[in-house]
């Protein structure tokens, strides 16, 4: 009963405190960061070191797939973690979960630069490794659900668009951390790069994770969930009301992500094994390509976000999917000239108008579809299961693909524009949100 007082007495404190939007906002942002950058560095990692040190085989096609066959794994658990956290995000609060699901994050990426290689403990050293990848898939399933609830439940109607972008650039942000981390390294530590300073990338993570914790503490609860809860209006199993009341709402979730987090892990994850291990551009060449797709990104994000409060979400999102399913056979094209001055543009282009303008998108159009009892697990389960699907196993299609069809990159494009019409399908199935207020 004490227990009960003293959660109700925060939540009332919280009622009555107004948090300005930059403190929402720099907390929500830190933990899209701290996920973008595990997101970057494991994948840049499976395309550089991982097939080597953890999966060594005599056909080096093959330890590539193994290396993004633990990167699909780490995705597969992230719907498990959103319904979950979504659940207790549900029913006791965003805050809570969010500092959890930041732990979880980034000591996973942090133990993951401690793991001994196949040569110093054989078999144990993958098994560790997947592991780590499925625990820290739990983490990453319930933060970005949280994150962008902690913004879109707080910013005025007319600015939801806006604020949502801001913590979107988590994504460029992380990945251009990521990669100039990675690049950094690369660069020093070339001579020693497989011997152990790949591992730099990961221990660093710890320093956004303390960063993140102090930041996030000093939030309260969102005014809709607090007003949520005073009514006492909260779902005993926010997943089966999801399923019952929101069923179409979540599935439009799982289409919404389905071409964004595909391109995704085709340009900014298996792009960097195709151009280096198939048409063997310079590794640090291609680094160097994904972090000015970041910076681009920087731009692209909250500048969508900031024109879907003007033009409307279903407008702005559906110039990426369009965008996208115009350019699938063109990326290809340019990536095969070899001529670094095409493949550059290309790359910083292709990545953050592919993927950055719906991406930003989601921060808005995702909790705009659910109530407030059940927002949580609605956004972060229909998140979540668009990305394990097509986020995870893009990259091992696309090597698997490339490998058995001799080199041919047809079937990945064709595979591309198929799932921009999924989504461009979804966005149009909705109504238009970007000037109405949220469900209760």
């Amino acid at each position: 009963m004490a227990v009960t007082n003293v959660a109700e007495a925060r939540i009332a404190h919280a009622a009555e405190t107004e948090v300005p939007m930059g403190r929402v906002i720099s907390a929500s942002l830190i933990g899209s960061v701290i996920e973008w950058y595990d997101f970057l560095i494991y994948g840049t990692a499976a395309a550089l070191v991982f097939g080597k040190l953890f999966f060594p085989s005599t056909d080096a096609r093959i330890s590539i797939v193994s290396a993004f066959s633990v990167y699909a794994v780490g995705y597969l658990s992230r719907p498990f973690g959103g319904l979950i956290f979504g659940h207790f995000g549900d029913r006791l609060g965003r805050r809570n979960m969010l500092m959890l699901s930041m732990v979880i994050m980034g000591l996973g990426s942090f133990l993951v630069g401690c793991l001994p290689t196949y040569q110093q403990v054989g078999i144990w050293a993958p098994v560790l490794l997947v592991t780590l990848r499925l625990v820290q898939g739990l983490g990453l399933g319930g933060e970005w659900g949280g994150a962008v609830l902690m913004v879109a439940e707080s910013a005025p109607v007319d600015r939801r668009g806006w604020f949502g972008g801001l913590v979107q650039l988590g994504n460029p942000v992380g990945r251009l951390i990521a990669n100039a981390v990675f690049a950094v390294t690369a660069f020093v530590f070339a001579g020693s790069f497989l011997t152990g300073a790949w591992r730099i990338p990961f221990l660093l993570s710890i320093l956004l994770v303390v960063v993140g914790l102090f930041i996030r503490y000093r939030l309260h609860e969102t005014p809709a969930f607090v007003q949520m809860r005073k009514a006492g209006r909260q779902a005993k199993v926010p997943l089966m009301e999801v399923l019952t009341k929101y069923r179409r709402a979540m599935f439009t979730s799982i289409g919404l992500k389905t071409c964004e987090v595909a391109w995704t892990g085709m340009f900014a994850i298996y792009a960097v094994s195709y151009l280096t291990n198939r048409l063997h551009m310079p590794r640090q060449f291609v680094l160097d390509g994904i972090l000015l797709a970041a910076a681009c990104g920087c731009v692209v994000v909250p500048l969508a976000g900031y024109l879907s409060d003007k033009l409307g979400r279903r407008t702005v999102f559906s110039a990426g999917a369009i965008f996208c399913l115009v350019a699938a056979f063109p990326m290809f094209a340019l990536f095969n000239t070899r001529n670094p001055a095409i493949i550059l543009p290309a790359l910083a282009l292709g990545v953050s108008l592919g993927q950055g303008i719906m991406y930003a998108m989601h921060a808005s159009l995702m909790p705009e579809l659910f109530g407030t009892n059940v927002r949580y697990s609605g956004v972060s389960v229909g998140f979540q299961i668009g990305a394990a699907i097509f986020g995870g196993i893009t990259p091992l299609i696309a090597a698997i693909s490339v490998n058995y069809f001799g080199g041919a990159t047809w079937p990945i494009s064709v595979y591309l524009m198929v799932l921009a019409l999924v989504s461009l399908s979804a966005v149009w199935s909705t109504r238009e949100t970007a000037h109405a207020p949220m469900p209760a």
